[in-house]
């Protein structure tokens, strides 16, 4: 029920979300000159804030240590202002325990990978002659396969994803331009997969914030 709840929040919101920049297009398009149909290449790099995998009794919890994120992005846009896009990233990070007073203690390594598919809509470029600030919302579903390593021992794990993310586009042409973005992708760990443990954890929230050089084509 949670979950669900959940689910229908982060929809809703987005929802609202994209209605206000496709409303906002056709002023923003005036301005700056919308881009054509065709294709974006988004590069990034950046930093992410890890939810825990399990939460223990008084106080403790495992996680994964906030790491760095690598990926890429490819979008096709379908109109000026809506894009399908798909993504590849990996992150990296300690593998830690949290306990009381000690804070997070390594144990170990892990390696998360993330690719997902979805939409972008975007509120034009807000500028002169395809320069200029070009703001957008990202809304899609994917997966996340975990990787993890302790004490010599292996195992991983796969679940499902909703993503959520907000971002603007700093455009310094027509086609090219860096890429600042959030992004939340929401899911539960499959604590079953990775130590045949029954169950699932608690939905997570990883977020990444990056940057990025975008190319348009």
């Amino acid at each position: 029920m949670f979950a669900t709840a959940s689910v229908r929040s982060v929809r809703r919101a987005a929802a609202l979300a994209a209605a206000g920049l496709l409303a906002a297009s056709p002023a923003a398009a005036q301005l700056g000159g919308a881009s054509s149909v065709g294709l974006e290449l988004t590069p990034y790099v950046g930093y992410m804030f890890f939810g825990d995998y399990l939460e223990g009794p008084f106080g403790t919890d495992v996680s994964n240590a906030n790491g760095r994120v690598l990926g890429a992005q490819l979008g096709i846009r379908l109109t000026p202002n809506v894009a399908v896009i798909g993504n590849v990233a990996r992150a990296s990070a300690d593998l830690e325990v949290g306990l009381p007073i000690l804070g997070g203690v390594g144990v170990g390594s892990s390696q998360v990978w993330l690719y997902d598919a979805g939409l972008q809509f975007s509120a034009g470029t807000i500028g002169r002659q395809g320069a200029g600030l070009s703001p957008f919302l990202q809304i899609g579903a994917g997966g996340a396969r975990h990787e993890l390593s302790s004490a010599g021992l292996e195992t991983n794990a796969s679940n499902f994803t909703f993503n959520a993310g907000l971002g603007a586009d700093v455009m310094l042409s027509r086609n090219l331009g860096l890429r600042l973005m959030a992004k939340d992708y929401i899911g539960r760990f499959d604590l079953e997969e990775a130590s045949t443990v029954n169950g699932q954890s608690e939905l997570r929230h990883n977020v990444a914030l990056s940057a990025g050089l975008k190319l348009a084509f």
